[in-house]
């Protein structure tokens, strides 16, 4: 993990901190599956295919949370399909959410059976528990970059169902799962890939050509829409359109104007929406498609244990970027 701060609003790529080998998660295995999620209050939930560990970049403290002890019946294996960190505000709680599907192998398969499992993890009780209520067809969760991003009291994923493409969300404090339908153009078989990201205060969407599929990268055109009316599929706007290096996602957007993405080669590069303008950090660079991105304000949230969830939250407004 690198730790950058801007000044006057450009990115001064002198480290605030020294970089962090970041604890427990040691594994390259799959690492295009690696998670940076929030920030929630200052905290951010770091995770592969195995550890989840909840962390605060101000204060470097961190917390490897307790694992799912799951086990699958015989003849069946458990697909991670999706992960999500939140805050529940009615009962000050903070949650990770787990998203998978049981499947079974031969002779056990069945293509048109599907078993969802939603676990919960509590920070107040430092347990995992199972949603036994799930037990609607959920769509099918999509494992894109920057495909999670907690709004609005609820967690939304870049999910589709009959290849109809979808946003799903998932309530913290009700526990409840509901989608919001994408622009009317947006299909699963347009050749595009999607991300989620924040901008202005709002749901926005980006929408860039698939990476492993792309004739002639550099190209098309990357998307932003912005919902204008949140939860109100009609009120999608195309805001932006930036034609940048080919690349392999979009990461985040910084201060409402600059999109952050990473190429195919592994290099942090940034457009600038209302200029479109194109730089490249060489000086940030890893394994491909393994680049994730978060910005934070510095706080000093403790990491919660039982006896500090009620703690008041010192907030700080000086805005940095871990990656």
């Amino acid at each position: 993990m690198s730790f950058l701060s801007d000044v006057d609003e450009q990115i001064d790529h002198k480290a605030i901190f020294p970089d962090l080998d970041v604890p427990y998660l040691t594994t390259t295995f799959a690492c295009m599956f690696h998670r940076l999620l929030g920030p929630c209050n200052g905290l951010i939930v770091l995770t592969d295919s195995e550890f989840i560990v909840l962390f605060n970049p101000t204060t470097r403290n961190y917390r490897l949370l307790e694992p799912n002890n799951y086990i699958c019946p015989f003849g069946f294996y458990q697909d991670n399909s999706g992960v999500g960190f939140g805050f529940d505000w009615i009962v000050n709680n903070y949650k990770v959410i787990s998203v998978s599907e049981i499947i079974g192998d031969p002779p056990f398969y069945d293509f048109h059976f599907r078993k969802w499992k939603v676990d919960v993890y509590d920070l107040i009780t430092d347990s995992w528990r199972d949603l036994d209520n799930i037990n609607q067809q959920m769509p099918k969760m999509h494992w894109y970059a920057c495909s999670e991003v907690f709004y609005k009291g609820a967690i939304h994923w870049i999910a589709s169902d009959d290849a109809i493409f979808v946003v799903l969300c998932f309530d913290v404090c009700s526990e409840i799962f509901r989608s919001i339908l994408m622009p009317d153009c947006c299909d699963y078989f347009d050749g595009k890939c999607y991300g989620l990201v924040l901008l202005n205060e709002s749901l926005t969407l980006v929408c860039y050509p698939d990476p492993g599929n792309d004739p002639e990268p550099g190209k098309e055109s990357t998307y932003v829409w912005l919902m204008k009316e949140y939860g109100i599929n009609k009120t999608w706007v195309k805001k932006y359109s930036i034609r940048a290096h080919p690349i392999e996602s979009p990461l985040v957007i910084w201060r409402d104007h600059v999109l952050f993405l990473q190429s195919q080669c592994g290099v942090l590069i940034s457009g600038d929406l209302h200029s479109e303008e194109v730089k490249e950090y060489n000086y940030l660079q890893g394994f491909p498609r393994s680049l994730r991105i978060a910005i934070y304000k510095e706080s000093l949230t403790p990491i919660p244990k039982r006896s500090e969830l009620g703690n008041q939250h010192q907030m700080y407004n000086k805005e940095d970027i871990t990656l």
